[in-house]
């Protein structure tokens, strides 16, 4: 397999015996050179002596020879520059667009590396390679974890990017659409974000000053006001269907949201669409700027402050539109703010920072990270369980990344645990 075949030649895995290439030449690999992600050879910069001589290029991997010209490398200038083919099997010679043939090894994949690395794709467990992660040293768990946090806001940085130009490359309209996606909390992240596509903010900041009119243009736009006879027999939902007529002409508004994208099962009457469009509403008036205001502070309280929402009187007694209820403030909770900075502020806070150059902002970030409490869901917990600290929001984002980006892909051989699973073979 070829992933096997970059792993062996990664780590230098070779056979403890003299190495030749295909012809017989003596050969000794002085640095494998670095892995290439993007197009091209497999490895950078490499260095191995041939018959005594030092070649200094890049090396590309095929688990047979023939895959050479399968893949076009005969005829690619951009494979002139490798200094030796890595196979599993040498089936044929091969040669670069000049003709000239290149240096071959036929390598094969220890046993052993093998037989554990099908034990890991294998494994019905989560996370497979659980039996070495509690025996593993702090500072391999701390560098890999750093290594996977980073991954992940670059990820969500790159994300924020695409959503940047949906938006005109407006960063506040960038962060509401953010913040509305994450007011979802999940079941409801899709409808949300594509509810605050429709949403106008320049229309709406005209009528920044007037709660009851911004409640109109969010409930109406997310479809709520429309189809639903709880509305009709409630005065206030009435009023605000009245004034969503007046501002949807006066503004050419685009059509509601379909009702049906919302979701209510499951959810905990705190939590309906209905109560976290009223919050955001309220954060909405009284956050004027919300995206520079957010980028300011230096500490975590700060931060939170910004969250705190309210809403409009009406909802301290309804969840939704018709029957009253019992009187409740609607805030958000501790976690649910925490969570708001975690997968919003902290998120902007690194892509702006890395979009401006300034360092303090990206390092505010990981500061903030560090300080907030780990995520509790499932997939923290099977870490955990599986001996893994998981202590702040830079753990757990760390090892969902790993999840995510490693583990439910089977690339264990891309991941530093992955490697220690393997490399534990070598003392059995």
């Amino acid at each position: 397999m070829e992933q096997l075949l970059h792993y062996v030649w990664r780590h230098r895995l070779f056979p403890l015996r003299p190495l030749s290439t295909t012809d017989g030449l003596p050969l000794e690999v002085v640095d494998p050179g670095l892995p290439n992600t993007d197009a091209g050879p497999d490895f950078f910069n490499a260095k191995v002596r041939v018959d005594g001589t030092l070649w200094v290029g890049n090396v590309e991997v095929h688990e047979h020879s023939s895959d050479w010209v399968r893949h076009g490398h005969d005829r690619d200038r951009a494979y002139d520059n490798v200094v030796l083919h890595v196979v599993g099997e040498a089936d044929c010679k091969v040669c670069r667009s000049d003709g000239h043939l290149v240096n071959q090894l036929q390598l094969a994949c220890p046993d052993d590396v093998r037989c554990r690395y099908e034990e890991l794709r294998r494994a019905d467990v989560f996370p497979p390679c659980r039996a070495v992660l509690s025996a593993l040293s702090p500072l391999k768990v701390h560098g890999w974890l750093s290594a996977l946090q980073a991954e992940r806001l670059s990820r969500k940085a790159d994300a924020i990017g695409l959503r940047l130009q949906q938006n005109g490359n407006h960063w506040e309209d960038a962060f509401f659409v953010t913040l509305a996606r994450n007011f979802g909390f999940g079941l409801n992240a899709d409808a949300f974000e594509a509810w605050a596509l429709r949403i106008p903010l320049r229309a709406v900041d005209k009528h920044r000053d007037s709660l009851f009119q911004i409640e109109a243009l969010f409930f109406g736009l997310a479809g709520l006001l429309d189809n639903d006879p709880a509305c009709d027999a409630d005065d206030y939902a009435a009023s605000l269907q009245r004034e969503f007529a007046y501002l949807r002409h006066k503004f050419s508004l685009p059509e509601p949201l379909p009702r049906d994208r919302w979701r209510f099962l499951r959810l905990r009457p705190s939590g309906f669409p209905h109560v976290r469009l009223a919050q955001l509403a309220w954060i909405y008036q009284h956050q004027e700027g919300l995206f520079s205001r957010a980028m300011e502070p230096d500490t975590l309280d700060e931060v939170r402050r910004l969250f705190l929402a309210g809403t409009s009187p009406y909802w301290d007694v309804h969840y939704h539109f018709g029957s009253a209820t019992a009187k409740r403030v609607k805030q958000l909770g501790a976690k649910a703010v925490d969570l708001v900075v975690l997968n919003t502020v902290i998120p902007f806070l690194y892509a702006y920072g890395r979009h401006r150059s300034e360092d303090h902002l990206c390092e505010r970030a990981a500061r903030f990270m560090d300080e907030l409490k780990a995520e509790d869901n499932s997939i923290i917990r099977q870490w955990a369980v599986a001996g893994l600290p998981v202590r702040t929001a830079a753990d757990s984002q760390a090892l969902l990344q790993l999840k995510n980006a490693y583990c439910d892909r089977r690339d264990c051989l891309r991941c530093r645990f992955g490697y220690e699973y393997l490399k534990s073979t070598e003392n059995r």
